[in-house]
């Protein structure tokens, strides 16, 4: 990572940290984010993106300590990379994105992210104008410009909930 970035990924942790909503690339398309810790960045996430309140937002994390059993194997297989898991009734991922792990690990593990779009709208593999976010962390183009696979995990069993960047 250049200094360069490395600054405005300090910055958008900055930005967070104080409560921001900040646009963030990943390997699959720009996300929208929050700390999970900052309930009214939290709301405001909701309000940018249209988005449902009942409607959960994943959480990316920088590790899958908090995964066990088929989801764990499954984390410990796919991730870093496309693979949103869906797990006690949380959705996590791991992006394989220097710049998404390093945002993330400067704000404490994890931060609760969608994609940086309207609800409805199509995904973009390039950072969008901000949708009123406080912050545009821009590193380019994404790698795969698609959105995650997404399954659910009970027990033993595994249900694909949407079709994505990988085949799980």
């Amino acid at each position: 990572m250049t200094d360069a970035m490395r600054r405005q990924v300090e910055q958008a942790a900055r930005v967070l940290d104080a409560g921001g909503v900040v646009v963030m690339p990943t390997d699959t398309v720009y996300g929208l984010a929050a700390r999970p810790d900052r309930p009214e960045a939290v709301k405001r996430l909701y309000e940018l993106k249209g988005r449902d309140g009942n409607k959960p937002i994943a959480l990316l994390v920088s590790d899958a300590s908090m995964l066990s059993g088929k989801a764990r194997e499954l984390a410990d297989r796919y991730w870093p990379g496309a693979l949103t898991i869906v797990s006690g009734g949380e959705g996590y991922r791991m992006p394989d994105d220097e710049t998404a792990l390093a945002l993330i690990a400067l704000c404490g593990g994890k931060l609760r992210v969608t994609s940086a779009n309207l609800s409805g709208a199509g995904d973009s593999d390039e950072a969008p104008a901000g949708l009123g976010a406080d912050y545009v962390l821009d590193a380019g183009k994404s790698k795969l410009g698609r959105a995650s696979t997404v399954v659910k995990v009970e027990g033993d069993k595994i249900t694909v909930l949407r079709e994505g960047a990988i085949k799980p």
